[in-house]
């Protein structure tokens, strides 16, 4: 590839008159070139436009978003404009992502094997950042595995190729999105992108991420025999099924063939079945009314799964505590779905109604405690912990910097200092200052 920039050549930042010196090429796409560069002796990402991409429309584009910043730090964002002399369009900075971060193909491609509690974390922050996003009025209009990234140790996640984004209803032109994610208004010619259409879009990501499969791709795939543009309106725009459609199972996935999605799909509790079911079936069907499932609903359906991971007892598998089957089974936890043993449920805790269980390394949150820090996990408040001399004795440690209050099932009340711990037992009660926990077995 003849790129467009030299290594060490300088371009210059529009608003300071910065230099920034190219280090090296990172890769192209269709609507241009990504380097690192150096600025302020600060590494940063350069991307540059080919000459058919560097519109008005775009420079336009950018400007807004430049002015109007990040949404989250998840962004990594347009920070300025760039130019260089004698070469033509012009490009801009943003900050570099880290190598920790991987994308979601190489989840796909089995090059990393994250934990369902990292998995869950990076759904809560996609669903929470694109929710920033949209309240801000903008549109992403192309979200899909190529522009997310995420830690597979830890769930973090980044959003990148930000200059496609656009105040919403106003991008007339500029891409559409990506095949495959695209919503079926959007791939039958219907409707441009839009917030309406970025939730679309936002199931088939969070779909992909924990089914490593999509949602319309069963058994009318296999049964196409030349995937050409006709076949995919068809299977994603005028006639999309959804896989596990519980009233038309004409789309199923087929063994062989589909199995990521035949083993996955049992493995998750009813609830979040439940919501991929009404996006890719009432999501389906309901455009232009407003589309089922919003960013919120993800954003509490990922909070309640990570506070569902169980451990199986003989394997140390991630298992999870499904409410829909205990009732179902009449409190029976069923297998584990890795070695086929019975589940042995740990304690849990039961805040308002909200359910954690409390394993081995189980933490609580300001989001667990404080109405005010919804969606805060910036620093545990209390941790699970073993006594260190009786190993069969099990505590809630309090990280905080209140006192609690906890009430035995006798009805003896007690205090529980900062960095002190409350011993669990059945029908402990935890005043956490706004809120009080009941611990269950």
């Amino acid at each position: 590839m003849n790129q467009i920039l030299k290594i060490g050549q300088i371009v210059q930042t529009e608003t300071t008159g910065a230099p920034c010196r190219v280090v090296r090429f990172l890769g192209g796409g269709g609507q241009g070139e990504v380097y690192q560069a150096e600025l302020g002796g600060k590494a940063v990402a350069l991307k540059w436009y080919f000459p058919a991409t560097a519109t008005p429309e775009q420079r336009e584009a950018l400007e807004i978003l430049v002015k109007k910043g990040p949404p989250t730090a998840k962004f990594l964002w347009p920070e300025e404009l760039t130019f260089a002399a004698g070469v033509p369009g012009f490009g801009y900075i943003m900050p570099l992502r880290e190598p920790r971060f991987k994308g979601i193909v190489d989840l796909m491609k089995r090059r990393i094997e994250p934990s369902f509690r990292a998995l869950a974390t990076a759904g809560l922050e996609l669903a929470h950042s694109y929710l920033q996003l949209h309240a801000q009025g903008l549109c992403y209009r192309d979200i899909s595995f190529g522009n997310a990234f995420f830690d597979p140790d830890s769930g973090e996640v980044l959003i990148c190729d930000n200059d496609n984004v656009t105040v919403d209803g106003q991008g007339k032109a500029g891409v559409l999105g990506t095949p495959r994610f695209m919503a079926p208004e959007v791939v039958r010619g219907e409707a441009l992108p839009s917030t309406e259409t970025d939730l679309f879009s936002l199931s088939v990501l969070l779909f992909y991420i924990f089914m490593v499969h999509h949602p319309l791709e069963g058994r009318k795939e296999l049964e196409i025999h030349c995937l050409d543009l006709p076949a995919m309106t068809r299977l994603y725009g005028t006639e999309p099924v959804f896989i596990f459609d519980p009233d038309d199972d004409s789309n199923r996935p087929v063994p062989g063939y589909h199995d990521n999605a035949i083993a996955f799909w049992p493995v998750y509790p009813q609830f979040l079945r439940a919501l991929f079911t009404k996006a890719f079936t009432d999501g389906l069907r309901d455009y232009p009314e407003q589309r089922d499932v919003r960013e919120s609903e993800w954003r509490a359906a990922m909070v309640q799964l990570r506070d569902s991971i169980l451990y199986c007892t003989s394997c140390g598998a991630e298992n999870f505590y499904d409410v829909e089957l205990l009732k179902a089974t009449g409190g029976q936890p069923g297998a584990c779905w890795a070695c086929q043993k019975t589940i042995v449920m740990p304690p849990r805790i039961r805040i308002g109604s909200s359910v954690v269980m409390l394993n081995h390394d189980s933490q609580l949150f300001p989001h667990h405690v404080d109405s005010q820090r919804l969606y805060d996990f910036s620093q545990p408040v209390a941790e699970v912990n073993r006594h260190p001399t009786e190993p069969d004795i099990w505590g809630l440690k309090n990280l905080s910097d209140e006192k609690w209050v906890i009430t035995a099932d006798d009805g003896t009340i007690r205090d529980v200092e900062p960095g002190r711990s409350a011993r669990m037992a059945v029908g402990l009660r935890i005043n956490f200052g706004q809120v009080e926990g009941e611990i269950r077995f």
